[in-house]
């Protein structure tokens, strides 16, 4: 017997999308991150991805986290190893050098919000949910990267508040916040990811140096979590790479002869 599919993995003009689907919440199980883990290995690999896209199945829910009855059933062994592997998960996702969105069309709370916060740029639909860390009221803590992420995102003090109130809030909370980057207001779900798709193709090639973006990437996510001078020697080692790429030759010769560059992502 086949496995459910529980993630979707789709490519369209180099965007991966990959697409968490277990109605109703989209909760995830083990095995859904077992398979979002091998999606985003997959995009890694995949020579025609150049940016990732993370979203929701259907209108309600980007995800509302963990599957409650999963972990009320499991032994606390079990859920130490299931924490384990999704922070792997989302780690990977975060050190993947390729551009990441997330596409936030409902509700996004608890886990939800913790895949969300490990993508690099966040984009959510007006009113079309909440978010929060509402864990403190199962009597647990955001354990997949939420309490080390939100703090680095939007503070400490503020994130410590979020989580011992478990205050769920708006979209637009959220990107006041500095949770979330943007949020539009669109017709409909499939209008919303329509413009998250033209949004993301700004950063494929030829109209983006692919690799500069996930270089940046990497400077930034690694580079913040390291001492000032270590950071800098990070950042010349990327530049250095850059520097030598066909997508630098090309950005520069483009600016000086006055012209659009033409970028192949090498």
């Amino acid at each position: 017997m086949s496995e459910k599919v529980l993630v979707h993995y789709e490519v369209q003009d180099k965007v991966a999308i990959l697409t968490l689907d277990d109605p109703p919440a989209n909760t995830y199980t083990h095995e859904m991150m077992r398979q979002l883990d091998a999606a985003i290995v997959q995009a890694r690999f995949d020579t025609g991805v150049e940016v990732i896209v993370l979203t929701g199945k259907g209108e309600k829910f980007f995800s509302a986290g963990a599957n409650i009855s999963m972990l009320n059933e499991a032994d606390p062994v079990w859920k130490y190893y299931f924490c384990l592997h999704a922070n792997e998960t989302l780690s990977r996702l975060e050190q993947t050098p390729k551009l990441t969105i997330a596409a936030m069309n409902g509700h996004t709370v608890g886990g939800g919000l913790e895949i969300a916060m490990a993508a690099d740029l966040r984009i959510a639909r007006k009113d079309a949910g909440k978010v929060g860390l509402p864990e403190i009221n199962l009597g647990v803590l955001p354990g997949t990267g939420g309490t080390a992420r939100l703090s680095r995102i939007i503070g400490k003090s503020k994130s410590i508040e979020m989580m011992v109130t478990g205050d769920v809030f708006s979209m637009d909370t959220a990107h006041e916040y500095g949770i979330v980057n943007q949020v539009w207001e669109t017709e409909s779900h499939e209008e919303f990811m329509a413009k998250v798709m033209e949004y993301a193709k700004q950063f494929t090639t030829p109209n983006c140096a692919t690799m500069a973006a996930g270089h940046i990437k990497r400077s930034v996510q690694s580079g913040a979590e390291i001492p000032f001078e270590y950071a800098l020697a990070l950042e010349r080692e990327l530049q250095a790479k850059l520097f030598a790429s066909d997508d630098a030759k090309e950005g520069l010769a483009a600016y000086v002869e006055k012209r659009k560059a033409e970028f192949s992502g090498s």
